[in-house]
C-alpha cells in the first residue's frame, strides 16, 4: 500500500476504512484506527489537455495556464515529500513527455513553461494509454469539464486509467457561473442568463459525475485555488495509501 504500519490511535472521520482496527476498536470501545507512516518515492504523473478547450478564458488567463500552476505546485510539493515526479502533455498528440524521476520539478517546469493550447480536439485515448504503461502512480489529469457530451471521449478512455492508476480529474471552475447565479434577475434578459448558468452548472455536474462513476475523483476549484486543491488531493491520497 505505500505505507508501513506505525501505532494505533483514535478513528478520525477522514480515516478510510480500510485503516479501522476493529480489535482495538472493541477492546476499546470506541472507533481506531491504524497510523502508517508514508513511504518516499511514489509515483506522481501530471497529465496535461493542451486541446482546444483550454483555450478558454477564466479570471483573465487561459485554463491551461491555471493548469501548469498546479502542475508546478504538485511537482514541488513532490520534491519535498520526496516522491518522483513526471508529467505528459498531449492532444490530437503527444506534445511533451518528462519520465517520473525523484527532485524533477525543474525538469517538469522546464517541458511545461511554454505550453499554449492547441485549437484541435484532445484524443484522451492516446494520453491515457500512454499513461498506463508506466508504474502504478497517482495520475492528475489536468482538463476542462465544459459540459456532459464534451467530456464523453474522456469517460470512455478513462477505465484505461483507472486499472492500473489512482486518477484525479482537476478542472478550473467558472466562477462567472456561480456569480451569475448568487445574483437575482432584475429583467428578462437576466432570467435568461441565470438559465443558462444554471444548465451550464448542471452540465458541469453530470460530467463530474459521470468521471466518478468511471474510477475518479474530480477537483473543480476556482482558478486561484486550484493549485491548493489538487496539492490537497495529492497529499489525501498519498496519506489514504491510494499511490
Amino acid at each position: 500500500m505505500g505505507t508501513e504500519f506505525e501505532s494505533i490511535r483514535d478513528y478520525q472521520p477522514d480515516d478510510d476504512v480500510r485503516q479501522v482496527n476493529w480489535k482495538a476498536t472493541a477492546r476499546m470501545g470506541r472507533p481506531m484506527s491504524n497510523q502508517y507512516r508514508l513511504e518516499q518515492d511514489r509515483e506522481v504523473l501530471c497529465l496535461v489537455d493542451t486541446g482546444r478547450l483550454m483555450a478558454a478564458e477564466v479570471g483573465g488567463r487561459t485554463r491551461l495556464d491555471a493548469a501548469l500552476d498546479a502542475v508546478a505546485a504538485v511537482a514541488s510539493v513532490a520534491d519535498v515529500v520526496g516522491d518522483r515526479v513526471g508529467l505528459l502533455a498531449f492532444d490530437e498528440r503527444i506534445r511533451r513527455e518528462v519520465p517520473t524521476g525523484r527532485a524533477n520539478a525543474d525538469r517538469v517546469l522546464h517541458a511545461a513553461f511554454d505550453l499554449e493550447p492547441a485549437p484541435v480536439d484532445t484524443d484522451y485515448l492516446l494520453g491515457f494509454r500512454t499513461a498506463a504503461s508506466w508504474k502504478r502512480s497517482l495520475v492528475l489529469v489536468f482538463t476542462d469539464l465544459f459540459e456532459e457530451a464534451a467530456v464523453r471521449p474522456l469517460v470512455d478512455a478513462a477505465p484505461v486509467l483507472t486499472r492500473h492508476h489512482a486518477v484525479v480529474v482537476a478542472s478550473v471552475d467558472d466562477h462567472d457561473i456561480t456569480e451569475i447565479l448568487a445574483t437575482p434577475p432584475v429583467d428578462p434578459t437576466g432570467a435568461a442568463r441565470v438559465l443558462v448558468a444554471h444548465d451550464v452548472r448542471e452540465g458541469r455536474r453530470r460530467a463530474a459525475a459521470r468521471i466518478e462513476s468511471a474510477g475518479a475523483t474530480v477537483v473543480e476549484a476556482p482558478e486561484d485555488d486550484l493549485a491548493r486543491r489538487c496539492v490537497a488531493a495529492y497529499l489525501t491520497a498519498k496519506a489514504r495509501a491510494r499511490l
